[in-house]
């Protein structure tokens, strides 16, 4: 059975950490690139992390989150129950990253010393303004040897590690937050009540029925309705039968 897990946020800081997460996971599966136009796809997603890492403040709310984990884990320690060993793991683990992150300059401020990389940076931003004549240097630059080519990249992405990790980290405690329950949407639709806590819906549901789901709301009260998916028509069509899916509020 095809299953999907949707993730929607229910407030800027967490949708700024799932863009994030997914942009480490695109320049994830460039990093070993080869050919040229996955060189360019790699600059072109790291402009845009370096992009984002310049108008939001994370390292800020990632110090937060960071902080709110380590208190979680001091007040899980008084549990009777509890593996106080994998326990005392995981809070080494948190205030090494947390002491990382308050010691660390702003995310992506060594990039902006790169030279080649900014003066082909605003080209990026053009539909197309990466051809030879547009950015003959970029061009010179792919004519290097891999080996270079991957040395430099590996460099660039490193700049952003202390960043994945805390992403990787924080989502992470977040997920785990909430347990699937299964719901059943009467005619496609159902409407929930958030707690104070929620910062973000998970729906897990089949991809093989047809249909998918969409959220509206906020951070207070939300409502799921499930859409037909129909690549050829503009607007969505609302499902009218019931829909079994599982919700995880966290």
């Amino acid at each position: 059975m095809n299953q999907a897990v949707y993730e929607f946020p229910l407030n800027e800081k967490v949708r700024t950490y799932l863009r994030l997460e997914q942009l480490f996971k695109q320049l994830g599966q460039s990093i070993n690139a080869n050919e040229d136009w996955q060189y360019v796809r790699f600059i072109e997603s790291l402009f845009t992390l370096l992009d984002l890492a310049e108008r939001v403040d994370v390292r800020t709310d990632l110090i937060k989150d960071i902080e709110l984990h380590e208190r979680n884990l001091n007040y899980w320690a008084q549990h009777p129950n509890i593996d106080l060993d994998a326990l005392k793991q995981a809070q080494q683990k948190v205030v090494a990253l947390r002491d990382e992150l308050k010691n660390a300059r702003k995310f992506g401020s060594a990039l902006r010393d790169e030279k080649f990389l900014m003066s082909i940076r605003q080209r990026f931003s053009i539909p197309g303004g990466t051809c030879s004549f547009d950015l003959p240097n970029l061009h010179y630059w792919l004519r290097q040897d891999a080996s270079v080519k991957q040395q430099t990249i590996k460099g660039w992405f490193k700049e952003f590690a202390l960043m994945q990790n805390a992403i990787d980290m924080t989502l992470a405690f977040l997920r785990e937050r909430g347990r699937f329950e299964t719901i059943d949407a009467e005619k496609g639709f159902y409407q929930g009540v958030a707690d104070d806590k929620n910062e973000v819906i998970r729906v897990y549901c089949r991809t093989d029925q047809g249909y998918f789901p969409t959220l509206s709301g906020n951070k207070y009260r939300y409502a799921i309705r499930f859409m037909m998916f129909n690549p050829e028509e503009a607007g969505q069509v609302a499902m009218e039968t019931m829909v079994q899916f599982k919700l995880a509020c966290c």
